[in-house]
């Protein structure tokens, strides 16, 4: 099948390069100029494990294609896909200006019967927007379909190859068809493909992220209460996963979500809920817990030295979560700028971050070529990213090169007793 993909950022790579895996002649677009010559080169923006070689290996085939003219791959695809960018507004309302931009310039270069489908995350009702808007522009027949992605960074390529579910949001059983036919050969092994209107599609990714925003903020809470009555909240999470109407997934306790989906589209989902009368109380909760989180780690660095003034903390992990470079919304922004305004001291490593990091704090920080430089002389460890590299390193090292051997951890890598064995002084979450 032909192919057009609008937008190459995490989702647009992605999609393009695993239809492509599949066989399909892909096309992905992109009005960045230099973007597009450094994908022809094999060279990607961001960081995915997997992705760069699936791109070059399906350049090599000739069934991906990257370009910067719209309206040539508009004319030569069945189905167009747009997944371009959602930023929030102010007020926290998803900004649909680039959608609506794409959904015009298709509609103008559209030569006969088309598929637009949007795969960006975007609120309910911008379906008919976008229906609207190619409706003013052309005179060609065309269908819109609501077909969001289930994507987790760090497992994007896994996510997209062998996915929980398919959800395709239509009214039209042609367009609905042409989708059930494309994705076909993802499904193979039972996962559904799920048909539903519009609005229920475009619902369900909000509703997905909430809940998991929602567990990941009740867990925070119990591991906070179970601070307070000496609880471990490893035996209680274990507890709770056991039931089986609970389960084990998103039940680890830590220093608060980040990243580009859950606290863009858990405000997104309180602000188009909010504007058509209805407040969504539960997620305000959600997002207070989170936000409060954040400073847990700062808190008990502050309990125990008094003051940060002077202080030389080393810092494990910059990115929201492992396996990505992305730091939008991560727990380290907020962790690094209050140990800076009290005046402390931060060097700190992630193994695939750094380069996003020297764009939010330039050079207000120290930068370490690895785990153990970082800790050299340092008067406590901070552990922000849950890195694999991170799980089981050399304490007898650690507390040799450590000028206090102390460690903060905000991921509850290691355990308490043999921490304690170990010579550290450890705190963690919830335990």
């Amino acid at each position: 099948m032909k192919l057009a993909v609008v937008g190459t950022g995490y989702v647009g790579l992605v999609v393009g390069a695993g239809f492509a895996e599949y066989g399909n002649d892909v096309v992905c677009v992109d009005k960045n100029a230099d973007k597009i010559k450094n994908l022809k080169r094999g060279r990607l923006s961001i960081y995915e494990p997997g992705l760069e070689e699936l791109v070059v290996r399906n350049q090599a085939e000739k069934r991906l294609r990257f370009s910067s003219s719209l309206a040539r791959a508009v004319k030569d695809a069945q189905v167009l896909f747009i997944a371009v960018g959602t930023p929030q507004d102010e007020d926290g309302a998803a900004d649909l200006s680039h959608v609506l931009d794409v959904a015009k310039e298709l509609a103008r270069a559209i030569n006969g019967y088309k598929v637009i489908v949007t795969k960006s995350t975007v609120p309910v009702g911008t379906a008919v927007r976008v229906r609207e808007t190619v409706g003013r522009e052309t005179q060609y027949p065309f269908s819109v379909v609501s077909n969001p992605e289930f994507l987790k960074q760090g497992a994007a390529i896994d996510d997209f190859m062998r996915p929980d579910r398919v959800v395709i949001g239509s009214g039209d059983s042609r367009a609905t068809e042409l989708l059930r036919t494309l994705y076909a050969p993802f499904t193979r092994t039972g996962a559904p493909i799920q048909i539903m209107d519009c609005a229920s599609a475009e619902l369900s990714k909000y509703a997905s992220n909430a809940m998991l925003a929602t567990r990941v903020s009740f867990m925070n809470e119990i591991a906070n209460v179970c601070e307070l009555f000496g609880a471990d909240v490893d035996k209680v999470r274990m507890a709770m996963a056991a039931d089986r109407r609970i389960g084990p997934a998103f039940l680890f306790p830590g220093i608060g979500y980040g990243g580009s989906c859950f606290p863009k589209d858990v405000k997104a989902l309180m602000k188009f809920s909010s504007v058509s009368g209805y407040e969504c109380r539960i997620l305000e909760a959600v997002e207070t817990v989170n936000e409060c989180q954040k400073n847990r780690l700062v808190e008990k660095m502050q309990n125990y030295f008094g003051s940060l003034t002077g202080k030389k903390i080393a810092l494990w992990g910059l990115s929201f979560k492992p396996r990505t470079d992305d730091m939008r919304e991560a727990p380290s922004v907020d962790i690094v700028n209050a140990i800076l305004e009290m005046g402390g001291e931060i060097l700190a490593y992630d193994p695939q971050a750094e380069k996003s990091a020297r764009v939010i704090f330039g050079e207000r920080i120290s930068y370490a070529k690895g785990s153990y430089d970082a800790v050299v002389g340092a008067d406590a460890l901070a552990i922000v990213t849950e890195w694999n590299e991170f799980r089981e390193p050399d304490f007898s090292r650690m507390r040799a090169l450590m000028k206090v051997p102390v460690i903060f951890d905000g991921r509850n890598l290691f355990d308490v007793s043999q921490m304690r064995l170990e010579g550290f002084t450890y705190y963690s979450i919830g335990r």
